[in-house]
């Protein structure tokens, strides 16, 4: 736990946003990279949390210990507490916090204890399901108002319930939250009062997100459609004419991914890109890091390679890199020595592709070669002309093909040092494996050999059948991870034109497109 800002409250009640992390507000991310103890709502998703400080404390308030009558003290107690002792504390609700969210009686919890806080609005539902099912929540010609309204009332509050009177007379769009359960009610209180049977509704379960499902009809059908389609809570009921102008096809639905599930295998620290890259297709990414990046269990030849560097002559003429992990490995380790950049002053750089270039660019170097192609046989063309008669230090994994070594040897004196070691991390009980367990996984990323290595490693008799079927389907980085798969007996659906992550991202694309195509009736 590092020292807390004495300018800011140690509690912040913050809104997670509908489920796209992408609608998380920049606040919000900051206030999560920072947390010692994150307070989080059953609904809010997985993902929100990914983004989180790894250290913090994350609870479920669901898993808080039960006790008769309302859980709320509990969480309030919680949050004080952790704030008394100087830990930073992230409430996290999704949606925002104040609409139907109980952040009011969350901040006065914490007034009533002196416990200074601040409040982080976040999209909530109405919003989100508005702007991704194409369906304005107002329109100059059509409504000119919006209701947010809340379909489950605390049983004992005093005073009126839902002026159903006065919302059949409504004159503009009705967004119910929680009314999931008492549909049939709230339609039959809305008919009884004046509310024409035919009126536009909709319903939305999991707004901004590629498990988002829809539908529309009328008021009188509402219930009746939605059993027929297995929607159920959360949802968001929409009612009004203005739900009669949404678009057939939103613009998030015509995303070329929707709804599409698929799983991405890259270390943890570097899967978010990829992952935010599937959503934005409109996917429903899994993340199952098959592989872990720590230092070299022993880390003296590394030393020694590095402190060539530093000799008069230079100790090599090239530093060879094929991986970003190699580039932050020699960089950090340098620093642990008490070095610096300075040590690489003269020796030349290459990098197997443009993104270990961009890591070397991280630290203000530019790499001397980058093939065309991003593989090692590419690497190897590229360098021959450069490295004859050379000294080559080649920093990379504990582990890897023999290609580039043994073919630069073959003109140049080379080096190799293990800069960071390679640990199969597969877990067997995470959430994403149960998922490809149950085979609800469509696509499964694999982003280099070891990678394909781990994870197939831990599939069962089931879980090939459903690869040899189709019904997931392997998709390789790299012609090399692809020889590697089908030497390990399994189909390869796709591979990458271009050997990179984004390349892999297109290959996925690609396939689930010429699917759609085959079988219309599929998407």
């Amino acid at each position: 736990m590092t020292t807390p800002d004495p300018s800011e409250p140690l509690v912040a009640l913050v809104g997670a946003g509908p489920g796209d992390p992408g609608l998380l507000t920049r606040r919000a991310a900051e206030l999560l990279a920072a947390a010692d103890l994150i307070l989080y709502d059953q609904l809010v998703p997985r993902r929100i949390l990914d983004l989180a400080n790894p250290a913090a404390e994350a609870v479920c308030v669901r898993d808080l210990p039960t006790q008769p009558g309302d859980k709320y003290p509990l969480i309030y107690g919680r949050m004080i507490d952790a704030a008394k002792a100087g830990r930073r504390v992230v409430r996290l609700k999704g949606g925002d916090p104040l609409v139907f969210g109980r952040g009011g009686e969350e901040a006065e919890a914490l007034r009533d204890s002196g416990v200074p806080y601040e409040i982080v609005p976040g999209v909530t539902a109405a919003l989100a399901a508005a702007a991704y099912l194409d369906l304005p929540l107002t329109h100059r010609n059509h409504t000119s108002a919006v209701a947010l309204i809340t379909g489950h009332e605390l049983p004992n509050k005093p005073g009126t319930k839902l002026d159903w009177p006065t919302l059949a007379r409504f004159p503009g769009l009705l967004v119910i939250y929680m009314g999931m359960a008492r549909l049939p009610v709230i339609v039959a209180e809305l008919v009884k009062h004046g509310k024409p049977a035919d009126t536009p509704a909709v319903i939305c379960e999991r707004a901004s997100t590629g498990q988002m499902r829809s539908v529309s009809t009328t008021l009188a059908e509402l219930e009746g459609v939605r059993r027929a389609a297995g929607l159920e809570a959360p949802g968001l009921i929409l009612i009004g004419e203005a739900a009669g102008h949404r678009h057939p096809v939103s613009w998030f639905e015509a995303r070329p991914l929707f709804g599409r599930r698929v799983l991405v295998t890259r270390p943890r620290h570097q899967a978010e890109g990829m992952m935010r890259a599937f959503e934005r297709l409109g996917a429903v990414p899994f993340s199952l890091p098959t592989l872990e990046i720590h230092p070299p269990a022993d880390p003296a030849p590394l030393d020694a390679a590095l402190a060539k560097l530093r000799q008069p002559d230079g100790g090599f003429d090239w530093l060879v890199f094929t991986s970003a992990n190699g580039v932050h490995a020699v960089v950090r380790r340098l620093a642990h020595l008490g070095r610096d950049l300075r040590d690489l002053g003269r020796v030349k750089l290459a990098a197997i592709g443009p993104k270990t270039a961009a890591a070397l660019r991280e630290y203000h170097l530019t790499a001397d070669v980058v093939p065309i192609a991003f593989i090692a046989e590419s690497l190897v063309e590229s360098l021959r002309e450069h490295v004859a008669g050379k000294r080559v230090l080649l920093a990379r994994a504990n582990r890897g093909r023999d290609h580039l070594p043994v073919e630069l040897a073959k003109i140049a004196a080379v080096e190799q040092v293990t800069a960071y070691d390679q640990v199969d991390a597969v877990d067997p009980e995470a959430e994403a494996f149960a998922a490809l367990r149950r085979g609800e996984i469509e696509f499964i990323t694999l982003s280099s050999s070891n990678a394909a290595r781990a994870l197939l490693a831990r599939f069962d008799d089931t879980m090939r059948g459903r690869v040899e079927r189709g019904e997931m389907k392997l998709v390789a980085i790299s012609p090399e991870t692809g020889r590697v798969i089908r030497e390990l007996g399994y189909p390869v659906a796709a591979e990458a034109g271009v050997y990179t992550v984004d390349g892999l991202i297109e290959a996925v694309r690609r396939l689930a497109a010429d699917e759609v195509i085959s079988d219309p009736s599929s998407r």
